[in-house]
C-alpha cells in the first residue's frame, strides 16, 4: 500500500490521563500531551522518575493502566503492536543496545537485513539480488546521513568495533539503525547522558533534524532543550510543564517503583529480532508466557511472614496478574530491532 504524499510521515502523538502501574504502586500518572506529527519531544526528570517507561508505553513496548493515548490515531494500550509497526527505537539501555564485538558496518548489514526480510513486500524480496544489494546500500547511505554519521571518519571506517566508537558517534549509529526502518516515531533514552555541552549541543541537533524531516521523536533527558515540546516526570508531585509552560501532568509517587518498572522494561525483549531465535518469537504467543516480571506473591517464607502477609494476597496476586499481562502484551509483534539476544 503506498503511502498518501499529502499526509505527514511522521505520527502525532497524544495521551491522556496516561499512566502505568507497577507492583509496587504507580509508575506514572496523569500525562497530558498533544504532539504534532514531527514533533521533538523531550521527557525530562531526574533518573527513577518514570522516564523510560513513559517512552516505552508510548511507543507500545509497555502497557498503560490508565487513561489513554493515540500514536498516529492508533489508541494504546489496545493497538500496541501498530505502534510499535511504526515507531522504532534509538539507544535505550537494555532494551536496544548495541553489541560492543560488532563492526559499524555489521550492525548495519544486520538491521538492513532484518528489515528487508520482516518488513520487506513479497515483491521486494523475489527481486534480482544485485538489485535487492544497491536498494540495501541506499538505505543504509540515507539513514547513515540523516543521523549524520561519516564512516570515513571512524578510526578503522566501517570495521570500526563499537566499543571504540565515542558516545555521541555511538548515539549516531544507533540513530541510523533505527532510521533503516524509516519509522513515523524514533524514541530515544538517557539522550544527554555522559555527553559534554558541545557534544550535547550536536546531538540535539541531530534530532531536530531528523524532526523537521518529518519524523517524530521522543527523547529521555536529564534538561530539556530550548523549543523542544517539555514533558517533565518527578519522583514528588508529578507536575509537569511543556514547552509553553503549560500544565501537561505525570509523574511518579515514588523513584524505587519507577526503578522496578525500568527494570520490567529493560527484561522485555522490544522485538523478537532483540531476543535472538524465531523458536523465542514462537514462545511468545503461547499462553502463560512470562519475559521475567517479578512475583508479588514471592517472598515470606517463614510461618510468621505468611501469616502477616495473608491478609495481602489477594491483591498481591491481581498486581502480580497485571504485571505478567502487561510484560506479555509487549512482547509479541516481533523481529523488528536487531536481532541480537
Amino acid at each position: 500500500m503506498e503511502a498518501n504524499p499529502d499526509e505527514p510521515h511522521g505520527a502525532a502523538v497524544v495521551a491522556d490521563g496516561f499512566g502505568l502501574k507497577g507492583p509496587r504502586g504507580w509508575v506514572f500518572r496523569e500525562v497530558g500531551l498533544r504532539a504534532e506529527p514531527g514533533s521533538l519531544v523531550a521527557i525530562e526528570g531526574p533518573s527513577g522518575s518514570g522516564r523510560t517507561c513513559l517512552l516505552l508505553a508510548l511507543t507500545g513496548r509497555m502497557k498503560a493502566h490508565e487513561g489513554h493515548a493515540e500514536v498516529a490515531g492508533l489508541r494504546l494500550p489496545r493497538r500496541m503492536a501498530a505502534v510499535r509497526r511504526i515507531s522504532a527505537l534509538g539507544p535505550v539501555p537494555g532494551v536496544s543496545d548495541l553489541d560492543p564485538a560488532l563492526t559499524v558496518d555489521e550492525h548495519l548489514r544486520e538491521r538492513a537485513l532484518l528489515q528487508r526480510r520482516y518488513d520487506g513486500s513479497v515483491r521486494a524480496l523475489v527481486r534480482h539480488p544485485a538489485e535487492r544489494a544497491a536498494a540495501t546500500r541506499a538505505r543504509i547511505d540515507e539513514a547513515l546521513a540523516a543521523a549524520g554519521l561519516d564512516r570515513d571518519a571512524l578510526p578503522k571506517s566501517g570495521r570500526t568495533s563499537v566499543r571504540d566508537l565515542e558516545r555521541l558517534e555511538a548515539l549516531r549509529l544507533s540513530v541510523a539503525l533505527a532510521l533503516i526502518g524509516r519509522p513515523r516515531v524514533l524514541a530515544l533514552d538517557d539522550t544527554d547522558l555522559k555527553l559534554s555541552d558541545a557534544d550535547r549541543a550536536e546531538a540535539w541537533a541531530l534530532l531536530r533534524s531528523v524532526a523537521d524531516a518529518g519524523t517524530t521523536v521522543l527523547a529521555v533527558c536529564s534538561e530539556a532543550p530550548e523549543g523542544a515540546l517539555r514533558i517533565t516526570t518527578t519522583a514528588g508531585d508529578g507536575a509537569s510543564a511543556d514547552a509553553d509552560g503549560e500544565p501537561t501532568g505525570t509523574g511518579a509517587e515514588d523513584p524505587d517503583e519507577a526503578d522496578d518498572a525500568d527494570a520490567q522494561a529493560t527484561d522485555e525483549p522490544q522485538d523478537a529480532a532483540e531476543a535472538g531465535t524465531s523458536a523465542q518469537a514462537a514462545d511468545e504467543d503461547r499462553p502463560g508466557t512470562d519475559a521475567g516480571a517479578p512475583d508479588a506473591r514471592s517472598g515470606g517464607d517463614t510461618p510468621a511472614a505468611q501469616a502477616a502477609d495473608e491478609t495481602d494476597s489477594t491483591d498481591d496476586t491481581e498486581n502480580t496478574i497485571e504485571t505478567e499481562n502487561t510484560i506479555e502484551e509487549g512482547e509479541s509483534d516481533a523481529f523488528a530491532e536487531t536481532g541480537r539476544a
